[in-house]
């Protein structure tokens, strides 16, 4: 299978507004997003779903596109449960932490006692997603990688004693994602809070207008996927090919990047134009 570089944008328009002013700092990163681009989009994939090996991976791959696969190597045989995303990292895509556990809310029907955030501390959940990392480091060997709240949450214990650990995740990654209600602004987001569009049963029209309304705003688009055309919260697998035909077409103004190479590039932004190295 061919190796495709990520999608850059094409000089064939004017950088957006002000947020694509050169650094005054004499950087070679001139705006938050690259050349002609006025918005972002990454396109994750939570679970390491057999669905998205077989189908999402290939949709991808034949429009040039590299997204964020956010993996659990949980039990004994995780090696060789996980072992062929190692050949998806390599072609550029990245494997995201998403702990091994994958703890929820005891609220879900489907989670154990011992996956319960309400039973969990801070210590748990550290270890727990520093075991991962281990893991994944095996796969993909690379210095950084972002992070996903299993179930979009973000905290341990419950009642008075819950506590966000969202610090923890602060101290480990340069990114996490969750979900919110909007795209992410390159000059106001919170990296390790970032908001992203579940996207299950979204028809590729709303997909697209979601990456348009993000360009209009000068913001960065992100979006969750399960299954794809089965499975667990699933989206049609000609609405993914729909949705990545036309960021491949428009290029020109959307660049399209994992997670963390979005995250590393505002980061630099940010350093260049009002010294802040996170976000």
């Amino acid at each position: 299978m061919r190796c495709f570089p990520t999608v850059r944008c094409a000089k064939t328009a004017k950088g957006p507004d002000r947020l694509n002013r050169p650094f005054g700092g004499g950087g070679d990163v001139e705006g938050p997003w690259p050349e002609s681009c006025t918005g972002a989009v990454s396109l994750t994939f939570d679970d390491g779903l057999d669905s998205q090996l077989n189908v999402a991976v290939k949709i991808l791959e034949k429009h040039g596109l590299h997204a964020t696969f956010y993996l659990n190597p949980w039990g004994d045989h995780w090696r060789e449960r996980l072992a062929p995303w190692a050949a998806v990292a390599r072609r550029g895509h990245e494997l995201g932490n998403h702990s091994t556990m994958h703890p929820c809310s005891k609220a879900y029907d489907d989670v154990t006692p011992d996956r319960a955030l309400e039973r969990l501390d801070l210590p748990a959940i550290a270890a727990d997603i520093d075991l991962a990392e281990k893991r994944l480091a095996e796969l993909s060997a690379t210095s950084e990688r972002s992070f996903a709240y299993p179930c979009f949450q973000d905290y341990v214990g419950i009642g008075a004693g819950r506590k966000s650990y969202v610090p923890v995740v602060a101290q480990r990654f340069l990114a996490a994602r969750t979900q919110g209600q909007q795209a992410n602004h390159p000059s106001r987001c919170d990296f390790h809070h970032l908001w992203s569009w579940p996207s299950e049963r979204l028809n590729a029209a709303t997909l697209v207008g979601y990456c348009e309304l993000a360009a209009d705003a000068g913001s960065w688009c992100i979006f969750t996927f399960h299954g794809v055309h089965e499975g667990h919260l699933p989206v049609a697998d000609v609405d993914l090919d729909q949705l990545c035909a036309h960021l491949h077409r428009h290029r020109n103004r959307l660049w399209v990047a994992p997670v963390i190479e979005v995250a590393r590039r505002i980061r630099q932004w940010r350093s260049h134009t009002t010294g802040e190295d996170s976000c």
